[in-house]
């Protein structure tokens, strides 16, 4: 059995940063790359890679901390 990438992942979040608004988002598969997405951002942006991922499915989807926590930031903060 041989396997295209290394993670059995889709989706693998990086750690949470209380200096940052985002949290870093990796997507792996056809077009990978990696970007920062605020908890708005982050459904959206994996069902537009990934159409029909349940967020939830953490077979796919890797949070290496805080599943679903995101850093607290508010309007107007630079």
């Amino acid at each position: 059995m041989t396997t295209q990438q290394q993670s059995p992942y889709l989706v693998e979040v990086a750690e949470l940063s209380a200096d940052s608004r985002y949290r870093v988002v990796h997507f792996l598969g056809r077009a990978e790359h990696t970007e920062p997405l605020g908890p708005e951002e982050f459904e959206p942006r994996l069902r537009q890679q990934f159409p029909g991922l349940d967020p939830h499915d953490d077979r796919k989807v890797h949070w290496a901390d805080h599943p679903w926590e995101w850093p607290r930031w508010h309007p107007g903060e630079a």
